[in-house]
């Protein structure tokens, strides 16, 4: 059960729920900054005042009103304000991933750690200085980095000025980000994300849009669309040998039975979660796009440069999350334009009703190759689990041992059997951090444990769990000791 020499293995991370030091650095404010904790007193929610001084709060992927912007309430917690401060441990963090035998780190840039209201004509040099280190601190230790520029957020202040991506003016501030971070990151980063989750995005805290009306948020998809593409084409003067993908949430559905109805609803499901990343991979709109648009009463605003731009810019590489497998019927309900939440009932759940399906890594690694015929990076996986830690800051995670060993078998098949070219895998949350579905510590991922309760409280001490000498173990030996 050996793999490439070249694979990459390593884990990943998003800045809102890894980062911290919200206020250092000259660092501006985010639309995710506002999204409070998700601990089971309240429903995780995104905080705002009206002009005319109203409070509320709305779902994280809900609509505000249109005079509203982001406000702090003093007896909420909001998690993405600390994370679990890799701000100020990043260095021990690549130290401990580097000495269990990474060779990639997937990370985010905070978009308004470089321009803290996403208007600025100058960088802010702050934010350059600490990415540098970060970067360089991964290159020191043999560390592939592996950047996502945008990571389901945007600036507060281009999300109040300009009602966020259903703006075409924010497409220009995305650009003039990308331009700083390919001068200054572009000889030491390969490996580059334009966007994560393409498909899972709607709502304030993600587009940074006031209505998550279709019209409204499948516009802004499109000048997204149009920003990845761009980037490329920038990125491919400046740096010309960097890759470039987007990350696309693809864990997989099955048809609920074999009745046609069933299978046509399961055929209509991938083909809804796939439109986004067959503008990006392939370059142009698929000819369903004409009845999804349609079905949902959106009429797109195209500039004729579009069409062009898109072609140009498509990607090299699809990039994708894969955590759990779910089943699809004509009675399904189908959130973010494609995704099935209706259990497996032939697989095990997780605590949180996540279907644990280590085949439905390889089927995914298959469904999209067969599409789209680039190479994939399989940048999340992983298990969220309640770890409890012993009086010697022990976590003895056996389970999460079991689904990467199962996981890692079907990936080895994809590779061997199926030929499917992989250039990497980041598990989900190498650290310990901040859960995004629902805001929680307890619902931990990592190698390595944080000490830090659902309230931020506790002393951010890293400790290494079972997990963590299991996976050196694989590394040092290249799979040797999945069983």
């Amino acid at each position: 059960m050996r793999f490439p020499e070249d694979l990459l293995w390593g884990s990943a991370s998003a800045d809102f729920q890894y980062e911290g030091g919200f206020n250092e650095g000259d660092r501006g404010l985010l639309t995710c900054d506002f999204v409070t904790d998700g601990s089971l007193r309240q429903p995780r929610q995104m905080t705002y005042k009206t002009k005319n001084g109203t409070k509320g709060a709305m779902a994280m992927r809900g609509s505000i009103p249109e005079d509203a912007v982001g406000y702090l309430d003093p007896e909420r917690y909001y998690p993405s304000r600390q994370a679990v401060d890799f701000y100020h441990r990043f260095k021990e963090d690549i130290e401990l991933l580097a000495k269990m035998g990474s060779t990639t780190m997937r990370f985010s840039i905070c978009w308004s750690r470089i321009f803290p209201t996403g208007k600025e004509p100058v960088a802010n040099q702050e934010g350059i200085d600490f990415y540098q280190a970060v970067i360089d601190e991964c290159l020191k230790w043999g560390i592939e980095p592996l950047v996502t520029i945008c990571h389901d957020e945007i600036p507060l202040v281009l999300a109040d000025k300009y009602n966020g991506w259903s703006s075409r003016k924010v497409i220009d501030c995305y650009l003039r980000l990308c331009k700083v971070l390919f001068e200054n990151y572009g000889d030491k980063v390969k490996y580059w994300l334009t966007f994560n989750e393409v498909n899972a995005l709607s709502g304030y805290s993600h587009l940074g849009v006031r209505s998550v009306d279709d019209q409204t948020t499948l516009q802004a998809i499109h000048h997204i669309f149009v920003a990845s593409a761009k980037a490329k084409i920038m990125a491919k003067e400046m740096i010309p040998e960097s890759q470039f993908g987007a990350m696309y949430a693809s864990s997989p559905s099955y048809p609920a039975t074999c009745k046609p109805e069933d299978v046509m609803a399961w055929v209509e499901q991938r083909r809804n979660l796939f439109y986004f990343a067959d503008v990006m991979v392939r370059g142009y709109y698929p000819a369903y796009a004409k009845s999804f648009l349609e079905g949902r009463n959106v009429v797109l605003n195209i500039e004729p440069d579009d069409i062009e731009i898109l072609k140009e810019g498509c990607l090299d590489f699809y990039a994708f999350s894969c955590y759990r497998s779910s089943i699809v019927s004509t009675q399904t309900n189908l959130g973010h334009y494609g995704m099935s939440f209706d259990p497996n009932p032939y697989v095990k759940q997780s605590n949180w009703g996540w279907g644990i399906d280590p085949i439905s890594i390889r089927f995914v690694l298959n469904e999209v190759y067969e599409r789209y015929q680039k190479p994939l990076f399989i940048v999340e996986n992983g298990l969220g689990e309640i770890d409890e830690i012993d009086e010697n800051n022990f976590v003895d995670d056996q389970y999460r041992i079991e689904y990467l060993n199962d996981h890692f078998k079907e990936i080895k098949k994809a590779v061997e059997i199926d030929g499917i070219p992989v250039i990497g895998y980041t598990m989900w949350g190498g650290i310990d951090l901040v859960s995004l579905s629902t805001g929680e510590m307890k619902k931990r991922y990592g190698f390595v444990y944080v000490d830090m309760d659902d309230l931020g409280n506790g002393s951010k001490n890293r400790y290494l769990k079972a997990s963590y000498y299991w996976m050196r173990e694989f590394l040092k030996s290249n799979g040797k000791n999945l069983v």
